[in-house]
């Protein structure tokens, strides 16, 4: 992140400053890497395979988000977060959960199995192909591998150590995708998918406990600690059951509305659309978070507003030019990207892309956090939910996918009132600042223009 002077320390803006550009070399090599891979695997498989994997990859998701207990969080804001006493109790509740996981992802396979034998959905719908109990059921290992990474992570997160974290992750996603590709290449089946995700999960756990450095994990039970994330963890808990059911309720609705080939078409417009969101939160929430937290525990409040008025500056103006050009460019980047069996993700794209207009407020949960205020994330998370799942019914009534699709694009916009009751009780809104940098959505859009007439002359 680019340098800018506040009310912080030196030591706090420099390290502040090497995590945020480790963090967007981990993002940009990522990201190419997820890209890179989903273009050469989607002229190895047909469009049916993507949908099939879009619900695989959904429930695992939402299992684990509707146990999440903020462990990461709370290791990163804790006063305790480098004591090996609460490392360890958080280490042995992360195992637990694992198999947990697991074991209800068997359940849900077992049902989607039963389901198709009584022949429940459609004959087209994703949910009714024959291959995805079986995916559903390899799937859920990754939660038992995901069980035992390591805290050191989160330790090295917390305290700006991010060189390491980022080859970790980097060297995770290769191996992931070179299983992918050479499995897609001899088999040209699901099966690829799969693969490329447990051993990339595989790969990262083992090297989280091999390549970090730091006191190695054992199993612990300590009262106090689990007390402590018991307490920071119950909204966190809350927020998390009801963001992933607002975050992935599109393709719990889609997968039976669509065929599995036009829930794989969608997938490749929210992939694209989910990296970009994913790299740019990923990189500022690895940075303020852990800034937010220590301006936070100092009871510094003026250096805390600072902060997020400096991060909201950068990040409003990224976002908002990304979307005016997403809005624009989607067909051209489609088109350019994947062959002719993938068009119809061009639109979706431009539809979908409105999501950043909100996408840049998701900073403010970072500061609700650092000062401990999770059950406003709830409310917000509570919000999405309600938006969601009363719109996309209605709306598929009544004008179909298409309609869906403006629903996902746009149920985040009530969430605004909240976001602007909360930052102004905390003293962090200002009606100046969110109109000041509004030209750089319609600067976004017109070199998105630009570039569309500029390829189309050519």
């Amino acid at each position: 992140m680019p340098s800018i002077e506040v009310s912080a320390t030196p030591s706090l803006r420099s390290r502040a400053l090497r995590a945020g550009s480790w963090n967007l070399v981990s993002q940009v090599a990522s990201q190419l890497m997820r890209l890179g891979g989903n273009l050469i695997m989607a002229r190895i498989l047909v469009p049916e395979m993507f949908g099939v994997m879009v619900i695989a990859t959904t429930v695992s998701v939402l299992l684990h988000l509707l146990s999440d207990v903020g462990l990461r969080q709370n290791i990163i804001q804790s006063h305790r977060g480098d004591d090996p006493v609460f490392l360890n109790t958080a280490w042995t509740v992360q195992i637990i959960r694992g198999f947990i996981l697991f074991a209800l992802t068997l359940l849900l396979a077992l049902g989607a199995w039963l389901a198709q034998v009584a022949e429940l959905w459609p004959a087209d719908a994703t949910y009714a192909a024959p291959v995805l109990p079986a995916v559903l059921a390899i799937t859920g290992l990754s939660a038992v591998i995901w069980g035992f990474q390591s805290t050191k992570i989160d330790v090295a997160v917390r305290t700006f150590q991010q060189k390491r974290v980022v080859l970790v992750d980097l060297a995770s996603q290769v191996a992931g995708l070179l299983v992918m590709l050479v499995v897609g290449y001899l088999t040209h089946s699901i099966w690829a998918l799969v693969s490329a995700g447990l051993v990339s999960a595989l790969a990262w756990t083992v090297l989280g406990h091999t390549a970090l450095e730091g006191p190695g994990n054992r199993l612990h039970w300590d009262r106090a600690a689990l007390n402590e994330l018991i307490v920071f963890g119950r909204w966190i808990l809350l927020s998390s059951m009801v963001g992933v059911l607002a975050m992935y309720g599109d393709r719990i609705w889609f997968g039976a509305s669509m065929t599995a080939a036009q829930l794989g078409v969608y997938s490749i417009a929210v992939l694209i659309l989910g990296a970009v969101q994913m790299a740019i939160m990923k990189v500022v929430g690895a940075v303020a978070l852990p800034a937010f937290s220590e301006a936070a525990r100092a009871d510094d409040r003026e250096r805390l507003v600072a902060l997020y008025h400096r991060f909201r500056l950068l990040v409003d103006l990224l976002v908002l030019f990304t979307c005016g050009g997403f809005l624009t460019a989607s067909p051209l980047l489609i088109g350019w990207m994947y062959d002719e069996r993938y068009r119809e993700a061009g639109p979706m794209l431009a539809i979908l892309s409105l999501s950043f207009f909100t996408l840049r407020y998701t900073l403010a949960h970072q500061v609700w956090i650092a000062l401990g205020l999770t059950k406003y994330q709830a409310m917000d998370n509570i919000i999405r939910l309600v938006s969601l799942w009363g719109l996309l019914p209605v709306l598929l009534y009544f004008g179909g996918v298409d309609w869906a699709i403006w629903g996902v694009a746009l149920h985040t916009l009530p969430t605004l009132v909240l976001i602007v009751y909360v930052n102004s009780k905390l003293g962090m809104f200002s009606l100046k600042r969110e109109l000041a940098v509004l030209p750089a959505l319609v600067a976004g859009a017109l070199c998105g223009a630009g570039l569309t007439a500029l390829f189309e002359w050519i």
